[in-house]
């Protein structure tokens, strides 16, 4: 019979695709890993592997297949069985970007904590997209993306309509009187599910050209925007915890209303505990409702 331990070391080791990575990710010794390997390939009665140059054949890229599945299915089933036991112990994994754990997660994450001393916390740091795939899975139990759409295997449930501003240069005197030369745009890489927003958005600013600063983080954008390098775009949740601005800020009523919130698996049974976070989550995003003027500078 297959066991489930050499499934694993196969597909680290078609991961890797060298034998001393895949021990060292799977904090095992070489010669167990090509013991597992020899014992799968009798047990299946197939050579699955090539070694040099390494290459999986026909075999073995069909085991891979399935041994993926059934890794992600076992991942799923033990999330679901944690949840069904309250999840008292053990791991609460969050895929979130970084700023919108800065923002929205420090005070929910700390009353989780203190409800929860036995679950212990992991944050991943990446973007929307990234947030939904770690999700779909299982590699996370929640994410938080901005925009998502409503697909299968994943259920998006909106919690906050995000608003767009302009800080920075007046921007309202570029669009209708325009300049000795384009304004600048302080935004995010293409990486970021953001950008992908705003650039799709941008056009309906009216501005006959501009030029574009990219900047690692919505932090970057409003320090660079303050020292009056440019116009940065940021949503209105960025703004929550900032008491003063030193620069012009224009609510920007023709960007579309994007919503930002959570992402977890069609059919995925929730924890009590994942429940009472989601609950101290929007109760943050009610207390932290942006108050900046509707129109104007």
């Amino acid at each position: 019979m297959i066991e489930l331990k050499w499934l694993q070391t196969f597909t680290t080791l078609a991961e890797t695709r060298h034998f001393g990575r895949a021990a060292e990710k799977l904090h095992m010794t070489q010669p167990n890993v090509s013991l597992q390997i020899r014992l799968l390939e009798q047990e299946v009665r197939a050579k699955l592997l090539e070694r040099n140059p390494f290459c999986l054949t026909a075999a073995g890229e069909r085991l891979l297949h399935t041994a993926q599945h059934v890794q992600q299915e076992m991942l799923i089933c033990q999330a679901d069985l944690n949840a069904m036991n309250d999840l008292s112990q053990g791991t609460l994994t969050i895929a979130v970007s970084d700023i919108i754990s800065r923002l929205l997660l420090i005070r929910p994450l700390q009353q989780f904590k203190e409800k929860y001393p036995g679950i212990d916390l992991s944050l991943l740091n990446t973007t929307s997209s990234q947030a939904a795939e770690l999700v779909q899975s299982a590699k996370a139990d929640l994410g938080f993306v901005m925009a998502q759409k409503d697909t299968l295997p994943l259920y998006f449930t909106p919690l906050h309509q995000i608003r767009w501003y302009a800080l920075g240069d007046n921007l309202s005197a570029w669009q209708h009187q325009g300049g000795n030369e384009a304004p600048t745009l302080i935004l995010l890489g293409h990486d970021t599910r953001t950008r992908e927003l705003l650039d799709s958005a941008i056009p309906s600013l009216q501005l006959d050209a501009y030029r574009v600063m990219e900047v690692g983080s919505v932090d970057a954008q409003i320090d660079w925007a303050e020292a009056g390098f440019g116009i940065a775009i940021v949503p209105d949740f960025a703004l929550a915890t900032k008491r003063q601005l030193k620069t012009n800020v224009t609510l920007l009523t023709q960007f579309p209303s994007n919503s930002l919130g959570y992402v977890v698996r069609k059919n995925q049974v929730l924890s009590k505990a994942m429940k009472q976070l989601l609950k101290w989550i929007e109760d943050t995003l009610k207390d932290q409702q942006v108050n900046l003027p509707d129109t104007g500078n």
